[in-house]
């Protein structure tokens, strides 16, 4: 018994270990992909003037001392609403505060908002970290009720209970070699129906199926200026593809 149970374990020891699970990777880009942004100038977007501009081909937005946000402001695209689309960018962004992209969102314009670019909706939550939790790649319910509603890593659907996360598509380690501190990074939102999918260079970071009764189901694409303290993103190489 004693040498079966010993060639047993020699013999285990010679098979081969399973593999662990493949990143997703981001499909190529799909057919009638354009580019909504021109690199020159703000044409096709609207915000605060004194607080966008475009540099070095870049679209850079930025608060200082001397020029701050009265609450969180955008910039907002004027193509109109999108339901199911493919969005591709890249960004950079200061370690002091954070940013965002807004995808299926509204532009709130009754009730007083505290300035002329108030947006609120799904948002891909930017920041200059590598570190999780407080990463880019979130989902945030911008003036909404549910704050984080889905986290890097996380692939998850919001059910009547709330959400329940089914799987792990990174962890800390994976997301701190992934992501680019100080440098540019490269994002991708995919979105159909109630599915959405976020990817951080090239790697899929965040798999989400939102309730239907929850979800937004269109809206418009923003970029973020968060107030309080001074901060600058910058936002290039922007692209989209509406889907089937």
């Amino acid at each position: 018994m004693v040498r079966c149970l010993i060639t047993l374990l020699a013999l285990s020891c010679l098979l081969p270990i399973a593999a662990a699970e493949e990143p997703v990777t981001l499909p190529a880009e799909p057919e009638g992909m354009k580019s909504i942004f021109n690199g020159k100038d703000l044409t096709g977007w609207d915000g605060d003037p004194q607080l966008w501009t475009v540099k070095d081909g870049a679209i850079r937005g930025e608060t200082t001392s001397d020029k701050r946000a009265n609450g969180n402001t955008f910039l907002i695209w004027q193509g109109g609403k999108l339901k199911a689309f493919d969005l591709r960018l890249s960004f950079r962004v200061s370690s002091q505060n954070n940013s965002g992209i807004q995808y299926r969102s509204r532009h709130i314009t009754d009730g007083n908002p505290r300035n002329k670019w108030v947006v609120r909706g799904y948002q891909h939550e930017i920041r200059n970290s590598d570190k999780l939790p407080s990463v880019a790649g979130f989902i945030y319910d911008e003036g909404g009720r549910r704050g984080r509603t889905c986290m890097v890593g996380e692939k998850a659907v919001w059910t009547d209970d709330g959400k329940k996360v089914t799987d792990t598509l990174i962890d800390a380690a994976g997301f701190e070699k992934l992501f680019k501190v100080d440098d540019w990074n490269e994002v991708a939102i995919i979105v159909r129906g109630t599915h959405i999918q976020h990817y951080m260079n090239g790697r899929l970071i965040l798999d989400f199926a939102d309730s239907e009764q929850l979800a937004y189901p269109e809206g418009i694409i923003a970029l973020q200026l968060h107030a309080g303290a001074p901060m600058w993103a910058e936002f290039k190489e922007i692209r989209i593809a509406e889907l089937k």
